[in-house]
Parts: structure tokens; sequence; C-alpha cells
């Protein structure tokens, strides 16, 4: 039965790898753009029009961007690595630890602006300023590895 499944979606790694590509853009431009917009939400005022915009912003992007970019590439990621035998690579196991930094970030991002919603807010601008950098280190990686293919 899986041999099967997995001979007829060989048919379509090229469209599986397109997909995946289009995911993980969208969700590199979520993870990037978030902390950045809690960074120019620290400096609204509390109850303010600019900081409800930014609420509404923050939730958007999140739900309608992020969590669907992040589960389409976590179906597709494995589906390719399963249909090229790749998942073997050790490059491919290593660019899984990372995409789970990757993942570890989203969900601190997705705390972070439930405390945001409510106001809860305590950490400064420079803390979202240095969480902005993770997901850039860890795409540069993660690119290195899918390319260079080192080991």
């Amino acid at each position: 039965m899986l041999s099967h499944l997995r001979g007829e979606l060989s048919n379509y790694i090229d469209w599986i790898r397109a997909f995946h590509v289009i995911a993980v853009i969208a969700w590199m431009s979520g993870l990037l753009y978030l902390p950045r917009l809690f960074v120019y939400h620290t400096e609204a005022q509390l109850g303010s029009a600019e900081s409800e915009r930014f609420k509404v912003m923050e939730r958007k992007l999140l739900r309608s961007i992020m969590n669907p970019a992040m589960i389409a590439v976590w179906l597709l990621g494995p589906t390719l690595a399963w249909l090229t035998g790749a998942y073997q690579d050790r490059w491919l196991q290593l660019k899984f630890v990372l995409v789970l930094g990757l993942t570890f970030v989203h969900h601190l991002c997705g705390r972070w602006r439930k405390d945001f919603a409510l106001d809860r807010n305590r950490r400064p601008a420079r803390f979202y300023r240095i969480w902005n950098e993770i997901p850039a280190l860890l795409m540069v990686f993660i690119v290195i590895l899918v390319i260079v293919q080192p080991f």
C-alpha cells in the first residue's frame, strides 16, 4: 500500500517541491515580520488605536499566513524526504533539527502575540529585535544545507 502511494506521489515531486518552497517563503516572511511588528507594538500606547491596529495585524499574520504555511511546510517537507529517500541524508536530518528551531520560534511568537492581545507584554523592543534575527540565522543555515548538502 505505501509503496503504491509512494509510486503515485513520485509523479508529482516537482509540484510538491514547488508548493513546499512557496510555503517556506510565506512562513519565513511571517517569522521575520511578526517580531518586527512586536518591536513597533511595544512603542505604541496601551489602548491606543495604533496598539489595537497592531493586535489585528499580528493576529491575522499568525493565523492567516504563518500557521497554514508552517503546517504546509511540515506536511510537504517530510513527504519530499520520504519520496526522494533524502530522509537518510545527514544534511537533511540536521535541516529537520533547524526547522524544529523555526517551529519553536513560531510558537514563542504565538505566545508573545497573546501577551500583546491581552495588554500583558512586559518585554522591551530590544528583546524582539534580538529574536527577529533568530529565524534569519536559521534560514541561512537551512539554505546552505539544502543547496550545498555538505554531508
